[in-house]
């Protein structure tokens, strides 16, 4: 199936994911730690880039928007969304703060260290006006969805939250939402809203992991209440999805057998899948399959990395999610 008729705007947090590979023999002198002996660097695209990425290695139009800063970083990510294809006129430069890198020690296919450079004040009012800008512009253009990647960084805060929900739906574009903590309780009248389990647990402050499907249906319903959208998607790791809409009820999509290596990233890539399926005018049900499918299938991989296309297309095929004849939407 071919995706390069469908256009998706992501706006948050942009980051720059480093990873360290390397090899463990010994343990330092100086302290009780490992020693990591260097063997390779690589560079990737994390957070809302990352979003940008898994819906760009689908074939999707990508627009990217968020915050940068003014160093080696920024011109690395940069670079590396340009060379993917991803549209990067929505990304504004604050020289006040570092672009948000997370660096990664890896030594034999194991997570050593994860070192963090970041700033997670919000945006000055003026960068935050530069930045609500320039996603209206691209969104008076009519994108096909517009994604809010949320991880607590400074990018989104209530008052531009606010004024994209609006925008978009003035447009009749439909708004995805992946949040995190900070602002959980600021995207009333999203499109789709997708927590995981422990983001609602900790935002309703009850107790869900290991909970049952009633009790996870009722968390849910709670949730609504007090913050209207259309679509809840609740992603609950190795039990799948559980997704509700007023006139479909509660869907539950198990989770696939993988062999999971590493879970970084699932999120990003569910909210890609979700992003496309809603462009498409997919059922829910549909839509949360595919979704499903596909974060399952990056958990085969170490570290942050976008949706194996071709895989994801032939098992999406094999189960009758898509077809290979089916309208862009």
């Amino acid at each position: 199936m071919d995706f390069s008729g469908l256009w998706i705007v992501v706006v948050g947090d942009v980051m720059l994911d480093r990873y360290l590979y390397g090899h463990v023999s010994r343990i330092s002198p100086e302290a009780p730690v490992p020693i990591l002996e260097l063997e390779a660097e690589e560079n990737r695209l994390g957070g809302a880039a990352n979003v940008a990425l898994n819906l760009r290695s689908l074939g999707v139009r990508t627009s990217l928007c968020g915050i940068v800063g003014q160093d080696p970083a920024s011109e690395l990510l940069v670079s590396q969304a340009e060379q993917a294809g991803i549209d990067t006129y929505g990304l504004v430069m604050d020289p006040e703060r570092p672009t948000t890198t997370k660096i990664r020690l890896i030594a034999q296919k194991h997570h050593l260290l994860r070192v963090d450079r970041e700033k997670r004040a919000p945006l000055p009012p003026p960068l935050a006006e530069t930045l609500l800008l320039k996603v209206r512009t691209l969104l008076t253009q009519r994108p096909h969805a517009l994604i809010l990647e949320d991880y607590d960084k400074g990018a989104l805060s209530p008052f531009l939250i606010r004024a994209l929900i609006e925008t978009a739906q003035s447009q009749g574009i439909p708004t995805l939402v992946d949040p995190k903590k900070e602002h959980f309780w600021a995207y009333e009248g999203a499109t789709i809203f997708k927590p995981n389990l422990r983001e609602l647990s900790e935002a309703l402050h009850r107790p869900l992991q290991g909970a049952s499907f009633a009790e996870l249906e009722e968390a849910i319903l709670e949730l609504r209440r007090r913050m209207p959208h259309t679509y809840t998607v609740l992603t609950l790791s190795e039990r799948g999805i559980l997704a509700y809409g007023e006139a479909e009820g509660f869907v539950h999509v198990p989770a696939h057998y993988r062999n999971i290596v590493d879970v970084s990233g699932a999120g990003d890539t569910v909210v890609s899948v979700l992003a496309v399926g809603s462009a498409l005018k997919l059922p829910l049900p549909k839509a949360v399959a595919l979704a499903n499918l596909a974060g399952g299938l990056v958990c085969e991989y170490v570290g942050v990395v976008p949706v194996p296309r071709d895989r994801w297309l032939e098992q999406a095929y094999a189960l009758g999610l898509l077809e290979k004849s089916q309208e862009l939407g």
